[in-house]
């Protein structure tokens, strides 16, 4: 059984910023705005939904596919990393003249952030015939990326009759009404934050109650509020979050999450199991800084599982 990913693989180059960004704002001078920061520090941390997910299954003896466009600047040591984990890149598509996408966050001392994203590669979709590989008893995952392959993914899931998470996530203003709407409908899980959820809503004109009667399960991520699982018909199961030593980022907490579900879903258990395996799998990632910083063996990851939700299924 193998796990598809369709997604993102990205650079995160994080720039702080000792003082407050809204000191350097003149209110009545923004017609004319010039501001310069010197910057503290720069980080370059690899990310990507798509490359997340994947990271934290690789961690749980799992060799997903990944789906996605990335530029020249992915072979030098991007790829190097994920091919050492097992991850398999035959669905990556390589642009020579472009770069891999690429997000520019300046933070400062007050946790104000400035974020630009440039999608790059990622502007192209992947070759979608690289799915192929796939067959009945895979699992797969539509996650933000390039939207037309968002749109696409879906039906050639559906095709092949592999259950799926929807996903859309910070890609939702770009996909369009119908393609929610095909995405959603027929999809195992539909999964967002609360707001990201109640986007979807307005986005398709479906109520909470029409997108359960598309999507077999709606989970809405609470962050530090655990998770609320809902199903047609049923009451919904709120699922705590797990105990941190301490928040550091929560940065990739959400794609974490993901990567312990499907592994749940793979091994054949109910969907509150799988999202008690992912919430475990964020606790690791939100303290450490950056999305692919947090390590774990299949040993600490049960001592884990054990002190917030009793027996490790692992």
């Amino acid at each position: 059984m193998s796990i598809h990913i369709m997604g993102s693989v990205a650079f995160d180059r994080i720039l702080s910023y000792k003082g407050d960004i809204n000191d350097l704002l003149l209110k009545d001078k923004f017609n004319t705005l010039s501001i310069l920061m010197l910057i503290d520090r720069i980080e370059e941390k690899q990310g990507g939904t798509a490359a997340n997910i994947a990271y934290n299954l690789a961690m749980l003896q799992e060799k997903p596919h990944i789906y996605t466009c990335v530029g020249y600047d992915f072979a030098a040591s991007y790829e190097k990393k994920l091919q050492a984990l097992q991850i398999n890149l035959d669905g990556v598509r390589t642009l020579e003249k472009e770069l891999t996408a690429c997000c520019h966050a300046v933070a400062d001392s007050k946790g104000n952030l400035i974020n630009c994203f440039c999608p790059a590669a990622m502007n192209t979709p992947c070759d979608a015939d690289r799915l192929n590989v796939a067959k009945a008893g895979d699992y797969g995952i539509v996650s933000p990326g390039n939207a037309e392959d968002m749109g696409k993914f879906p039906k050639l899931f559906k095709e092949k009759g592999i259950p799926y998470i929807y996903d859309p996530g910070q890609q939702i203003p770009a996909v369009s009404k119908e393609n929610h709407i095909a995405g959603i409908d027929g999809a195992e899980i539909l999964i967002g934050n609360d707001y990201e959820i109640a986007l979807i809503s307005e986005r398709t004109g479906l109520s909470k109650d029409e997108l359960l009667s598309r999507a077999n399960y709606v989970v809405s991520t609470l962050g530090e509020g655990g998770c609320l699982i809902s199903q047609k018909g049923k009451a919904d199961i709120a699922v705590p979050a797990p105990k941190i030593k301490g928040l550091v980022d929560p940065t990739g907490a959400g794609d974490s999450l993901r990567a312990g579900l499907l592994k749940g879903l793979t091994m054949g258990f109910d969907v509150e199991t799988g999202i008690k395996m992912g919430s475990v799998c964020s606790a690791f990632c939100i303290e450490e800084y950056g999305t692919q910083e947090h390590s774990f063996d299949i040993e600490g990851y049960r001592a884990r599982y054990q002190e917030n939700y009793g027996p490790c299924p692992l």
